[in-house]
């Protein structure tokens, strides 16, 4: 069972792995920096379907197929799916992953998703409620500028503090012993709100939740910034990273040695035309699941903290005049 460490961490006591992984992404990520650590890449983003979210399926399905495929095992043996997305009800997920038939528990931590998916599937493995489970999420451009914000044929001029929302997906398998990269803890972000209220600014309205959730770890585990190779935040992009160090710098923690953002990994903000950088569930989901994870498995990370950040805003709420909460949940992991 997992072990409570301080107020906010769990300790993984059995044996929690991830046993295999995949990440599928389109077109513009697979002219990025980490083109070749992805599995497969798309020219059409949309993978042959006759809508953007219909495609966003696509690539939640094929993602978790190809991660299976890869493990050598088959869907009748993956006891609980713990998917999500940025679609309103998670249709991405739902629809991409009827047809597997796996015990299915939709999960919603906007871009924070991959690692929430992660955590709840080591706990259940680690307590033995399950032997193995897979973890995924996806995002799309297309789909979610047409919820969040205009559809592409409106034609907006996009802020220099917006972010890219990446058109990918990961999936990890998570089980209770054998090889692969061990998961040793976990920390539940808290929501966080600073009362950003710019759609376009998502950096600035994640970064608190992301330093929160650092700050809470490192005060109930009492490690070290530089016990770690690195520290990974999901998608805050330039404008995120930048807030998110002076945070934890007020609070005389200091990372930026070992701190990097998928959000700044997965485009180059010089050439590719992403404004702050990336975003989006997929985001997150594709780093940590093709270039984090080889390179933990190739020994070259032996150490890393994985930071997956969410905005929990949604179309109705900013309609509203609400304020724009975000949270992030942390994973620490561990490579022989």
């Amino acid at each position: 069972m997992p072990k409570r460490i301080g107020k906010y961490t769990l300790e993984i006591e059995n044996d929690v792995r991830i046993l295999n992984n995949a990440a599928i992404v389109g077109h513009k990520e697979a002219e990025g920096p980490l083109a070749k650590y992805f599995d497969k890449t798309y020219s059409d983003d949309k993978f042959g379907e006759s809508s953007w979210e219909k495609a966003e399926s696509f690539l939640q399905k094929s993602v978790v197929e190809l991660a299976l495929k890869k493990a050598d095992i088959d869907a009748s043996s993956i006891n609980y799916i713990f998917a999500g997305d940025l679609l309103n009800q998670c249709i991405s997920s739902t629809f991409g992953l009827r047809a597997l038939g796996i015990p299915f528990l939709g999960q919603y931590g906007a871009c924070s998703t991959m690692a929430q998916t992660i955590s709840m599937a080591s706990v259940f493995a680690d307590s033995f409620a399950a032997d193995r489970c897979v973890a995924v999420t996806s995002s799309h451009f297309c789909s979610a500028e047409r919820q969040f914000r205009f559809p592409l044929e409106y034609g907006g001029q996009r802020t220099p503090t917006a972010q890219w929302t990446v058109t990918g997906s990961g999936a990890a398998i998570i089980q209770r012993g054998g090889s692969g990269v061990k998961i040793k803890r976990i920390t539940i972000g808290r929501i966080t709100d600073m009362g950003i209220k710019d759609a376009n600014n998502m950096g600035a309205a994640m970064a608190p939740a992301a330093a929160q959730t650092i700050l809470d770890y490192f005060s109930d585990t009492k490690e070290k910034p530089q016990n770690f190779d690195l520290i990974l935040t999901g998608d805050l992009g330039m404008v995120g990273k930048t807030l998110l160090l002076e945070l934890l710098e007020k609070e005389g923690l200091q990372i930026s040695r070992q701190h990097n953002d998928c959000g700044l990994m997965i485009f180059d903000i010089n050439s590719q035309d992403v404004h702050a950088g990336g975003s989006g569930c997929g985001c997150s989901g594709s780093v940590f699941c093709s270039y984090v994870l080889q390179k933990m498995k190739n020994s070259e990370l032996k150490r890393v903290l994985f930071i997956a950040t969410g905005a929990l805003m949604s179309p109705t709420s900013a309609q509203q005049g609400e304020s724009i909460p975000g949270v992030a949940h942390l994973i620490e992991l561990e490579s022989e």
